[in-house]
């Protein structure tokens, strides 16, 4: 007579299945225990529904299926153990990868290479590209709407789920229950062939996306300094004039301002409607204190901020005076209309500039208000000269200010302290404005605007 190992009970079954799977580590094993529940989980189901077409006023159903509290206590422990039995299942279904398979299962083999609608994960020792470069890749392997993909003729290591992978899924179990899979090969020379065609034409389109997107998060647009300045309905239809500086190719707009004031009536000056931006970048943390070529801050180390707000410049610097001019007077190296760090043509603006600018027609009575920009300034810009809110470079070399006010030097130094302290400018988004007997220390960093020669 042959004997049955397995317990009668549906419960027994579960138990003996799963203690073998845990000292065996097999998937088949699994795939025997997930069938046993399947097949109980139908029973219970075609039990329950069957229940369901009786009367509804038999109490038993009513009792039983429509009030779980009066189930008995043999039912609800029941159910636990059904339930810690599903779990632990699931658990080992999901941790059988790892330690229940082999590169020697040859058993059974993949028929195809399954892959989901858009995206799959590549091989986890895959090598990663400098950024900015697509050397060690056949593929895109950078971010491209959350997705990764494996490169170019290799087939994927893991499965990702998808409606059509599931349905493959199913058939590739073998008869027997087991399944034979590894991490690093595919037995089957077809299912390769099928991984590289798909794999390379998703991987051509990924890869065109990819630099799609990497070229227009990456390629930076210069800032327009039109939005910086006042409309035609406040200084006049082409004020504005243009000029590119020939040292370095950069264009600035500038303006006529005429004064209006009494003390600076009918007066006229042209003048920079933006801040100067040339030479190379240095850290803030270093004194610009080589005398070879001209050395420009830009607002936290950013050069997107110089192309935005301009430079920021030490007092010796922009008059291109030697640097030890910062500490020491240099008061006979200061020429008339001295040109500093300015284009030919043009010099550095003086207390005499700010006093015609000033002087502007302020028709509304804006005051300070309008020669500061409406850009993130606060400003109405009546007058068109646009002051923007650069900050500046402190002399412990951090920045501070920025859209909040603006800092610039003048061509003199300050008679309190010839060797360390100059005249400056300051206006602020709160209405600050400037006084002819205002200075501070060389060594900041500070804008420059630049009045045309006349």
């Amino acid at each position: 007579m042959q004997i049955n190992p397995l317990p009668a009970s549906p419960q027994g079954r579960i138990f003996f299945l799963l203690c073998c799977c845990l000292c065996m580590d097999e998937v088949g094993c699994v795939w025997n225990l997930h069938m046993l529940l399947k097949k109980e989980y139908r029973m219970r189901k075609s039990k329950l529904l069957s229940l369901w077409t009786l009367s509804s006023d038999d109490s038993r159903v009513t009792g039983l299926e429509c009030h779980p509290e009066r189930r008995t206590e043999g039912s609800q422990s029941k159910d636990l153990l059904w339930f810690f039995a599903f779990a632990l299942t699931v658990a080992l279904v999901a941790c059988g990868d790892d330690s229940g398979t082999s590169a020697n299962d040859d058993n059974v083999s993949y028929s195809s290479v399954l892959q989901s609608g858009d995206s799959h994960e590549g091989s986890s020792n895959s090598k990663k590209a400098d950024p900015g470069t697509e050397s060690g890749m056949t593929s895109s392997s950078k971010k491209d709407g959350g997705s990764r993909s494996t490169s170019s003729g290799q087939a994927p290591s893991a499965m990702t789920s998808s409606s059509s992978s599931n349905k493959a899924l199913s058939s590739s179990w073998s008869s027997e229950g087991t399944i034979g899979s590894s991490n690093s090969k595919l037995s089957s020379s077809s299912s390769k062939g099928i991984a590289t065609n798909s794999s390379s034409s998703h991987n051509d389109k990924s890869s065109s996306s990819s630099k799609k997107v990497e070229s227009s998060s990456s390629e930076y647009v210069p800032f327009d300094h039109s939005w910086t300045l006042a409309g035609f309905y406040e200084v006049g239809e082409g004020a504005y004039k243009q000029f590119t500086d020939p040292r370095n190719g950069r264009s600035y707009y500038y303006i006529t301002i005429t004064s209006t004031r009494k003390e600076t009536k009918g007066k006229s000056v042209t003048v920079m409607a933006e801040n100067l931006n040339i030479g190379e970048m240095i850290l803030g943390a270093d004194n610009q204190s080589d005398d070879s070529k001209i050395e420009r801050y830009c607002y936290n180390n950013d050069t997107t901020k110089c192309d935005e707000f301009g430079g920021l410049y030490q007092w010796a610097e922009m008059m291109q005076l030697p640097s030890r001019c910062n500490t020491e007077s240099c008061s006979d190296l200061i020429q008339p209309n001295h040109r500093g760090i300015c284009p030919e043509g043009w010099r550095l603006f003086t207390w005499d500039d700010y006093e015609i600018v000033r002087g502007y027609d302020d028709k509304f009575d804006d005051g300070i208000k309008g020669l500061r920009s409406t850009y993130r300034f606060r400003g109405t810009n009546q007058s068109g000269f646009s002051l923007t809110g650069a900050g500046l470079r402190k002399k412990n070399g951090a920045f501070g200010n920025i859209e909040s006010a603006f800092f610039w030097y003048f061509p003199e130094e300050d008679e309190y302290d010839v060797a360390n302290y100059v005249h400056t400018g300051y206006v602020s988004s709160t209405d600050h404005a400037p006084a002819k007997d205002d200075g501070d220390v060389k060594i900041q960093g500070r804008s420059v605007r630049c009045t045309k020669l006349e």
